[in-house]
């Protein structure tokens, strides 16, 4: 019997999900910063130096960015580790993970690029410093084998860092709601002429784990000391664990 899954708020058989994802971000890719700064006013930069800033990377470390698409965390990850050090650059999406690797070469930036699944990544055992999946792990099929993947691949000592988004405080739900159902919609209809695609990102932010459910599946993964920081009132947290 074939297992289902949510895409958004609908439930599909797993085997599509990921078809129906690729579609989403094949339909989103050229118009994925623009819309970015647009839906979250420019905070979702200041969310990714967060990020990087808590993950404890230096200079000549090795930084897998998983579901890294554009590159936005490859490009901050590489300030630093330097020349000394690497950043591999993957997603499952060819059309993303194209942009990305355009941005850095246009920036005079050569970087590993791996299509790849955050499921089975094709990485040896204990080899990153630091694995790093922003606004990437809703969008899995299975988070629970992502994580316990993203733990294999990890250096004893080293970082995990999720930057997802997840539950916002109770004050801001029904303005949340709002934003999400109705002008998020609006907005990729009017700017990447394409509704639908943002109307499932908003159902996926609702599917999501929230902080608490997620540190637990992070903690189950094999990670130790994992504790969350919520940014803008909780709509998005960075979960951070280490591999003891």
């Amino acid at each position: 019997m074939s297992k289902t899954t949510h895409f958004g708020f609908e439930t599909v058989d797993e085997t599509e999900k990921a078809k129906r994802v690729a579609g989403v971000f094949n339909s989103v890719a050229d118009n994925y910063d623009i819309m970015n700064d647009l839906m979250s006013v420019g905070l979702h930069r200041l969310w990714k130096r967060f990020a990087v800033g808590i993950s404890g990377v230096r200079e000549g470390q090795r930084v897998l960015d998983v579901a890294g698409g554009s590159g936005d965390m490859s490009r901050l990850f590489l300030k630093k580790v330097g020349s000394g050090g690497q950043v591999v650059l993957t997603d499952i999406n060819n059309a993303m993970l194209s942009v990305g690797r355009d941005r850095l070469l246009d920036e005079g930036v050569i970087a590993p690029v791996a299509q790849c699944d955050a499921e089975h990544l094709p990485f040896p055992d204990n080899h990153f410093d630091c694995v790093s999946i922003a606004f990437g792990l809703r969008n899995v099929t299975h988070k629970e084998a992502a994580l316990r993947d993203m733990q294999r691949v990890l250096k004893p000592g080293g970082r995990l860092i999720v930057l997802e988004f997840s539950k916002v405080w109770k004050t801001l739900e029904q303005l949340y709601d709002a934003y999400s159902f109705k002008l998020l919609p609006k907005i990729g209809e009017i700017i990447a002429n394409d509704a639908d695609s943002y109307r499932y990102l908003a159902e996926s932010i609702r599917m999501h784990p929230g902080q608490e459910e997620l540190k637990n599946m992070i903690e189950e993964a094999g990670l130790r000391r994992v504790e969350y920081f919520n940014l803008t009132g909780g709509v998005v947290a960075v979960h951070r664990g280490y591999k003891l």
